[in-house]
């Protein structure tokens, strides 16, 4: 668990300082993979939508627990040394590949976990547009800002005025945090690498097809149900967490909070409503209202209760966002450790209580020719 915290804290560390890659990013090539998957198997119903949504989560989870599981083992043994080499060019000495193998084996997990936490986080491009649409809006770029906004959400930017296109960055924003920085962190402190790419697949495959359009309202069933129950803790961790930061921002604690408990509800998704509501008490928005997909459009329930968002206001969304994502890092990977940590301690009081140790330090189960099984 330890090493599984730090490469949380590592992989972060790269994702604010590299971004995402501009190219071959792996969360494309599965977005690819699963469009081919889906041209085989898409049925205009519920039961082929969910085998879809289980051979692709499937596909990421099992490789990813194998590696973790490799990863510990390397970390708990190291090779032998070979006793023949073959015509070495000169001496070796039989105990450095052994030397080689303890002092790398014990970073494996920690490299194993930053790699994949730096490919599923996408909090540092997520702030990087959201600065560079709220600099197009305070410049009165409006064009630039409607070109913009599709990186950010799915809405159609062509008839949106500046407080349209502004609502709909920090609304994306508001969500992304939770999306791409708090509940990654959260299911990579308690389940590894399978949590890390299993909440990703799952993330993903909600944002291609769990839409409420003609031809994924009963195909995208299954992972827009799976991706509500995998952000229930983390969103409201991330909510929490956006009221705790919005003096950073110039906000107010309790009106986040108060704005959270009263509007959050009302939002059609049970997650994502409370981190846009806690962004709208800390910045003192009104959000929601008509929003404008390319199939269709939707009326949602008003957040907050101040002034409609302007070009400054995405900048300081992008600002609380960042916040939120360093506070929800210190506290995914100290809830970890503190768990892991307990965990240990109750196996091994478990092991001292199920098979005390006899002489010479051997199991009494295993002298009478037990099994460890």
């Amino acid at each position: 668990m330890a090493a599984r915290a730090g490469g949380l804290m590592l992989g972060a560390a790269l994702d604010a300082l590299l971004a995402d890659p501009a190219r071959r990013h792996p969360v494309a090539g599965f977005g690819r993979a699963a469009g081919r998957l889906e041209r085989l198997l898409y049925r205009d119903d519920r039961a082929a939508g969910a085998l879809y949504t289980t051979l692709l989560l499937a596909a990421v989870v099992v490789p990813a627990a194998a590696a973790e599981r490799a990863g510990a083992r390397t970390r708990g043994s190291a090779p032998i040394a070979p006793a023949a080499p073959v015509a070495p060019a000169a001496p070796v000495s039989p105990v450095a590949p052994i030397a080689l193998a303890d002092s790398v084996a014990p970073w494996a997990p920690v490299v194993m976990t930053a790699a994949l936490t730096w490919v599923v986080l996408g909090g540092a491009s997520l702030r990087r547009q959201g600065r560079r649409l709220g600099a197009e809006l305070r410049a009165g770029d409006l064009a630039a800002a409607r070109a913009r906004l599709p990186t950010l959400c799915g809405r159609d930017p062509s008839r949106l005025d500046e407080a349209g296109v502004a609502r709909g960055a920090i609304e994306s924003i508001a969500e992304n945090t939770c999306d791409a920085v708090v509940a990654p962190l959260w299911w990579g402190a308690f389940a590894g690498l399978p949590g890390l790419a299993g909440y990703r697949a799952v993330n993903t495959l909600d944002a291609m097809i769990g839409h409420h359009s003609d031809r994924y309202e009963r195909f995208g069933w299954a992972a827009a149900r799976l991706d509500d129950l995998v952000n229930l803790v983390p969103a409201r961790l991330c909510a929490l967490a956006t009221c705790a930061c919005a003096p950073v921002v110039g906000g107010s604690v309790a009106d986040a909070f108060w704005v959270m408990r009263r509007d959050g509800r009302s939002h059609p998704s049970p997650n994502a409503g409370m981190a846009e509501a806690a962004f709208a008490g800390a910045l003192g928005l009104r959000l929601g209202g008509e929003l404008r997909y390319p199939y269709r459009v939707e009326h949602r329930p008003e957040l907050g209760f101040g002034r409609p968002p302007r070009g400054a206001d995405v900048l300081a969304a992008a600002r609380l966002s960042g916040a939120v994502s360093a506070l929800c890092l210190a506290v995914t990977a100290l809830a970890g450790g503190t768990a892991g940590a307990l965990l240990a301690a109750g196996l091994r009081g478990l092991r001292r209580a199920c098979c005390p140790r006899g002489v010479g330090g051997t199991c009494p189960a295993l002298r009478q020719g037990g099994s460890r099984r």
